[in-house]
Parts: structure tokens; sequence; C-alpha cells
């Protein structure tokens, strides 16, 4: 089992936060390099506790189907979504949002500081199917994609989320 962390600092309030990361049609413009998208369950807006969505992208030169279901939710501060069905063993997506008002968050635009400022934090934790050739594969390759994927979906929700 691999563990991936990415912290970020949005200079935007939790709950704008929250909703851009839960947002599909956000998660849909943040992949366009991998021509993700929603092909059933919950297919656009915000996904919810309960809800399913089942994703088609390409992923390493592999077009392949990935199916989570949100199955804990606390807004703002946190959800979490976990492979139902695709090509990992185990795959759960925390997505954490943290306020500290003694934190110094700058804005985007001007460089000054603001009011809200949130901490998202991503924890991913995943396993590759076959064995010890997929733990081969998590160390040579899957962890640094995943990683990128991560920190720039990051990227599009704090731009989002800033501009709002």
């Amino acid at each position: 089992m691999e563990k991936i962390r990415i912290e970020l600092w949005i200079a935007a309030p939790a709950e704008r936060c929250f909703d851009a990361a839960r947002d599909l049609d956000l998660h849909v413009k943040s992949m366009t390099h991998t021509n993700e998208r929603a092909v059933g369950g919950r297919t656009s807006g915000l996904i919810e506790l309960g809800e399913e969505v089942t994703w088609r992208a390409r992923h390493l030169g592999v077009t392949q189907h990935f199916t989570s279901k949100i199955t804990a939710f606390d807004r703002p501060r946190h959800f979490r979504d976990e492979m139902q069905r695709g090509a990992f063993r185990s795959f759960v997506h925390d997505h954490f949002f943290e306020v500290d008002d003694r934190q110094s968050c700058l804005s985007g635009q001007a460089g000054l500081p603001v009011v809200h400022c949130t901490k998202m934090i991503d924890a991913l934790e995943f396993s590759a199917p076959l064995g010890i050739f997929g733990r081969i594969a998590e160390k040579l390759f899957l962890r640094r994609y995943l990683t990128r994927l991560l920190t720039d979906r990051a990227k599009v929700i704090r731009e989002f989320a800033e501009l709002q």
C-alpha cells in the first residue's frame, strides 16, 4: 500500500474549496489531458454522500473505467471517495479542509493578505493489483504519476476557488 499526501493553501473559505473539490464538472476540466469523462452514476454537479460516479479516462496509455463512491462526508471539513470498481486493488482518497486564522494566506490576484485561508489536504492510499509486479509498478511509476495528477488537480481547485 502506498500513501500520498498533498497540502496546498487556498485563499478562499473552506466551504468554497470543499465544493470545488467535489464538483464533477470542474474535475472534468482539470483532467482534459486524460480525456476524463463521467459516464455513469452522478455525471455532473456536486457529488454527495452515498453517490457514485464512473469515470472513463486514458491513463498511462490505456483507456480505463473507474467507479468511486463518496463514503464519508462532513462539509466543509472532509469527504472520502473510495474505488468500487477499477484497475487498482484498493484506492481511498480523503479530502481535508482546515482553516487557520493565524495563517497568512496571500491572494493570487494581488498578493495581499486575505481573511479566508484554507489548507486543502489530499491523502491517497492505493495499492496496485498483480502482487509483487503491482508493488514494483507502485514504486517505479504509479506513485509519481498519481502525485502529479493530484498536484495538478489541486492547483486547478485553488485557481477556481480563489477566483469565485
